[in-house]
């Protein structure tokens, strides 16, 4: 996975700070040990999940189960808090409530997952769970809060609190579960999609299970990019994370799928899904990763380092 700290047990831990605060420091962000890591911390569990199904068998590690564990309690959390009556459509303000309780208990969340050695830690990073779900103010959810999730996800990683033996499961547990998290939020609340470029984006609100659920059907006997647009393609949402998403989408949106999915339905002309893959990270890069609007959120600590990294490319 992502590069391990030479010794975290040691690292001078601290609250993460902003430091992309123009459109000019996006590149000090792509020329970072932070951007070299998540990029090295994306393709690791893109080459795991190759040719897998969501109903793989795959190691856990102990602390794997209690970030499931984490996520189930948010859910529950979900039904705890039903949305409220408001007159208008978007943006239910029950979801504040939702978030306040995610921040209220965020901190003891983390600790649970990490050893008494590392507890440390927590300050740097509970602002990447706290921004995993959605913003508080505008109730809108994005590749933003996607990507602080993964980023979340890469910390423990890197602080070996998550081993390599969990690659598989980061993807086909741990990210499944926290997908099936926010598509209950994005739909109890109402959710806004935060950037959406429409009909002109990949997705409204994900960007990560498809590359990942990309790679899941590489060399895949018989379903090929040209049925994504096919009822039966999303059929398959049980076994296939890029599946899901279709038949999420379906769910969601009425009227032809090249109209209301414009990208996909290009995606589906490319002849393989090795071909897909490589594109979707190529697309990542470019749509996510160096757009200032998304980056202006990330902050950077210890673990995280904003401080220019080696062999780094973007």
């Amino acid at each position: 996975m992502a590069e391990k700290e030479a010794n975290p047990d040691s690292a001078k831990f601290r609250v993460p700070t902003k430091e992309i605060k123009s459109p000019m420091d996006i590149r000090k962000w792509q020329t970072s040990q932070a951007y070299a890591d998540y990029l090295v911390f994306l393709s690791t569990l893109n080459e795991a999940v190759k040719g897998t199904t969501l109903m793989e068998e795959c190691s856990q590690s102990a602390t794997c189960e209690k970030v499931l564990l984490l996520l189930d309690d948010l859910k529950k959390w979900v039904d705890e808090i039903p949305p409220v009556d408001q007159p208008q459509r978007f943006g239910n303000m029950a979801y504040r409530t939702w978030h306040q309780k995610l921040q209220d208990n965020a901190e003891a969340l983390i600790v649970r997952l990490l050893p008494e050695s590392l507890r440390e830690a927590t300050q740097e990073l509970k602002p990447y769970l706290t921004d995993s779900f959605g913003n508080y103010t505008r109730i809108d959810y994005g590749t933003g809060h996607e990507m602080a999730f993964a980023t979340f996800l890469c910390c423990l990683c890197k602080l070996n609190v998550l081993p390599p033996s969990d690659s598989q499961a980061l993807v086909l547990r741990v990210f499944t579960r926290y997908l099936e998290l926010t598509r209950k939020l994005q739909t109890t609340y109402n959710m806004e999609p935060a950037g959406s470029q429409g009909v002109w984006g990949l997705d409204d609100f994900q960007f990560l299970p498809f590359y990942w659920g990309s790679a899941q059907l590489i060399d895949h006997p018989t379903l090929i990019p040209k049925h994504i647009p096919e009822t039966r393609f999303g059929a398959e949402k049980d076994k296939y994370m890029f599946c899901g998403c279709i038949d999420f989408i379906n769910s969601m949106k009425t009227g032809p799928f090249a109209e209301h999915s414009n990208i996909l339905w290009g995606i589906s002309s490319v002849p393989r899904w090795q071909k897909v893959n490589q594109g979707l990270l190529k697309m990542y890069k470019a749509e996510v990763l160096s757009k200032f609007p998304v980056i202006q959120h990330l902050p950077f600590g210890s673990i995280m380092s904003i401080a220019a990294g080696k062999n780094v490319s973007s």
